[in-house]
């Protein structure tokens, strides 16, 4: 007998604890910053899912390819009896981890990972219509500041798909993977999905495409916080720009003022001003080589055992496990 059951590891009002927090250091740092995960409330959402359809934006294509060629050789590594999944949405890729570890014989549960308690709603009961026999437990858990598994049934397989990790820092990303590897036990893997290093006008390209959706992606930030905080942003005051920083080796995403601007938000009882050109960082998404992805993963303790990429090498999943 399938079931979905949810439980909630956060605070009702942590989310917008966790964006007054963030607002009120980003807006007063010097350069200004906002975190990405901002950007997806329901419209946010809705622009991503367009994004990943645009022509310019390769990630969601080429990750998708590499699952469909690679799933059931993941099933048979791994012989998961417990798919968990950091970040999950929609769980769309995921489907196809779950029917190769069906046809496998050993998948019993699906746990999904998500701030959003509506996402994990909807894409939960979605499976259990589609997958009769398939247990799904979702966890409302901002998995960057805490990240613990509910007992499961072993080997467990956690994955992290869609080059998320990119959005970390490399100060973040050694936290994050060490928090990982506590949370892994002996027999478990981690599925790791990373955006790679290419030419620079692909990279550029695919955050700044022709129609402007990633523009308005990224200026849909400032409506969560004129929505959320009550400030009085006007999108149209900024101007979306996206660049590679070759030292860095990331992506970053970034809103310049068009003119000298005076912001109030009023729920953190704050002024912000802007200088003409003056810039919010709002992503920072980091590319890799795959001995950059072995060295992060064997300073946090696990061990690279698998890597499979696209044909055109834009793409990679690696498996790890944890080292012995």
């Amino acid at each position: 007998m399938s079931a979905f059951t949810l439980t909630r590891q956060l605070p009702v009002d942590a989310t917008i604890a966790a964006l007054r927090a963030d607002a009120t250091v980003g807006l007063t740092a010097n350069p200004k910053w906002l975190p990405p995960k901002w950007f997806y409330d329901a419209r946010g959402s809705e622009l991503f899912e367009e994004i990943t359809r645009l022509p310019e934006y390769y990630p969601t294509r080429a990750e998708r390819a590499i699952l469909e060629r690679v799933a059931p050789d993941i099933a048979a590594a791994t012989g998961a009896r417990t798919l968990a999944e950091l970040g999950s949405g929609s769980s769309e890729k995921t489907r196809l981890l779950i029917e190769a570890l069906r046809e496998h014989g050993t998948l019993q549960t699906y746990l999904p990972i998500d701030v959003s308690e509506s996402a994990l709603e909807q894409a939960g009961r979605a499976l259990l219509a589609d997958y009769p026999g398939l247990n799904v437990h979702g966890l409302v858990a901002d998995f960057q500041a805490e990240l613990s598994l509910p007992d499961s049934a072993a080997p467990r397989l956690l994955a992290f798909l869609g080059g998320t990790i990119g959005n970390l820092r490399p100060a973040e990303r050694a936290a994050f993977l060490k928090t990982v590897r506590t949370a892994l036990g002996p027999h478990d893997a981690l599925l790791l999905g990373t955006d790679l290093v290419k030419d620079e006008r692909v990279l550029v390209a695919a955050y700044d495409d022709a129609a402007g959706v990633t523009a308005e992606f990224n200026k849909n930030v400032l409506s969560v916080l004129n929505r959320e905080l009550g400030a009085d942003f006007d999108p149209d005051d900024f101007d979306h720009v996206a660049l590679w920083d070759r030292d860095e080796e990331w992506m970053e995403m970034r809103l310049r003022a068009r003119r000298p601007l005076g912001v109030k938000v009023p729920a953190l009882d704050l002024k912000v001003d802007f200088a003409r050109g003056e810039e919010i960082r709002t992503e920072v998404s980091a590319k890799f080589r795959q001995a950059g992805v072995r060295r992060e993963l064997a300073a946090a303790g696990m061990e690279l055992a698998e890597w499979w990429t696209d044909p055109q090498g834009r793409f990679a999943l690696s498996l790890a496990r944890p080292a012995r």
